[in-house]
């Protein structure tokens, strides 16, 4: 039988020790009767694609004496023996780009997120389904093996490509044993107790052939402090928005305070009576919305120490070392007026030599270190403004938008239930700050003054909700303007 290589791609993110893994892979070869070569494509930055690393084996014996083989650079569709992703979407990538076969590849791929741009900057929820994700792999690989490969790296602390090293290992589709495979981290001699207990869990997670763990749905824990919502939730809400509401008064009194989350339960109190569906939405997308993003909650979540901690974490962080972190700020006077007083805010919007002035400071931006003593202070101050949160000019915007949008659900829960349900979901369009913040709120307000014509329609719920899609479609506005064409 004539021998074959070897063939085997990593897709792996910047970081992740991609390089590292195939480097390895290189070693382990060339240590135990195999010619090895690697190769590497670098990705786009800003999580567009990751680098693939390509790694080839021949087997020595198998080559006649004083010759060498003849290597690829780079995967072939189609002839790929082992892939191995650091992502679940870049496993997606890998059998999109035909390097996965039902006939011939064994795919290995961590089974957490780490959100491609086109995910992040869709104007709706532009995530896609980790379950449809999953059954692709499964459908397109002949053997697929998936497992949180990035949670069990953390908990050994190591990057992600010793657990990756550990299941390529278990997969059984490469000639060599696992004392070869541990032989190999050794030999590099960097990080080795950390990444061979890496390798260990990798390796015991394809074993067992474990599936990614699902979060547990119920309702989320609250702290004594919030047991008094949580008791008027269980009274006066039906159970089946139990779970929706106790997470929005989490979010809502660790945003603002505790009687801001009471404050959440008062506003959707008219709505206990309506459809369980309508209430549920309702109930997500208010809380969304009362927790709108502005200057003080970018600076809290700066400055909390939880974040430090998990910069630390990701980084990995050692106890001599010393962690400098810079953020880069440039907020517009549009920004700074919405964090003042409601009189004051408006004054300065008005007013044109103070916003010249005020924008004179801010047209360029600034790097502030929230690492050092004066910058984390300058952010502690703004995130301080919480206290005043109330009486600001976004605030009086936002609540009183919020009260129009809670009117219309209201009165339209009763008389039309499927229109209410898709003008609760509408808020959707509404997020972010600056410019996206505008943009969505035009485009929430086009939606609405169609409202009339909708109520009057035999499917007006559906066409509100053609709509919205529509205004999520594009950042221009120019699928909602061809839709409203033709309503």
């Amino acid at each position: 039988m004539t021998a074959k290589a070897i063939t085997i791609a990593i897709l792996a993110m910047g970081g992740e020790g991609g390089g590292v893994l195939a480097d390895w892979l290189v070693d382990l070869a060339e240590q135990n009767g195999h010619y090895a070569q690697t190769t590497s494509v670098p990705g786009v930055a800003q999580r567009t694609g990751a680098t693939i690393y390509y790694v080839e084996m021949f087997p020595e014996d198998a080559v006649p004496a004083g010759a060498l083989p003849i290597l690829s650079l780079s995967p072939v569709p189609g002839e790929v023996d082992l892939v191995v992703a650091s992502e679940l979407m870049e496993a997606g990538r890998a059998i999109q780009r035909g390097f996965v076969t039902a006939e011939r590849t064994t795919l290995v791929a961590s089974s957490h997120r780490v959100y491609a741009m086109t995910e992040r900057i869709a104007m709706g929820d532009g995530r896609v389904d980790s379950t449809k994700l999953l059954e692709g792999c499964r459908a397109a690989a002949r053997h697929f093996v998936s497992a949180d490969f990035a949670g069990l790296a953390e908990d050994a602390g190591a990057p992600i490509g010793p657990a990756l090293y550990g299941a390529m290992a278990a997969t059984g589709r490469l000639p060599f044993t696992r004392a070869q495979f541990e032989e190999t981290i050794r030999r590099g001699g960097v990080g080795v107790k950390a990444s061979l207990a890496a390798f260990a869990a990798g390796f015991d997670a394809t074993g067992a052939n474990r599936a990614p763990d699902q979060p547990a749905a119920g309702v989320p824990a609250v702290g004594p402090r919030l047991d008094d919502l949580a008791l008027r939730i269980r009274r006066d809400f039906p159970p089946l928005v139990h779970a929706t509401l106790t997470a929005g008064i989490l979010r809502l009194a660790d945003y603002q305070d505790i009687r801001y989350a009471g404050e959440y339960l008062d506003r959707l109190a008219p709505l206990a009576a309506a459809a369980p569906d309508i209430l549920d939405e309702t109930a997500r997308h208010l809380a969304l919305w009362m927790s709108y993003e502005d200057t003080v909650r970018v600076a809290d979540l700066k400055t909390r120490r939880s974040r430090f901690a998990r910069v630390g974490r990701e980084v990995r962080l050692k106890g001599d070392q010393q962690l400098g972190i810079a953020e880069f700020l440039h907020p517009r006077v549009e920004e700074i007026a919405d964090t003042l007083p409601a009189g004051f805010g408006r004054w300065l919007l008005a007013t044109g030599w103070a916003r010249s002035l005020v924008g004179r400071f801010t047209r360029q931006g600034r790097v502030v270190r929230t690492s050092t003593v004066p910058g984390f202070l300058l952010l502690y101050v703004v995130a301080s403004l919480r206290l005043i949160r109330r009486r600001s000019l976004r605030f009086a915007v936002e609540h009183a938008r919020i009260t129009e949008w809670l009117g219309l659900i209201g009165r339209l829960a009763s008389s039309h239930p499927a229109l209410a349900l898709e003008v609760a979901r509408a808020q959707r369009l509404i997020k972010g700050y600056g410019d996206t913040h505008a943009r969505g709120w035009r485009n929430y307000q086009r939606i609405v003054a169609a409202l009339p014509a909708l109520e009057a329609a035999a499917d007006g719920a559906g066409r509100l909700q053609e709509l919205t899609q529509a205004a999520l479609a594009d950042d221009r506005g120019e699928a909602l303007e061809k839709s409203l064409a033709t309503n």
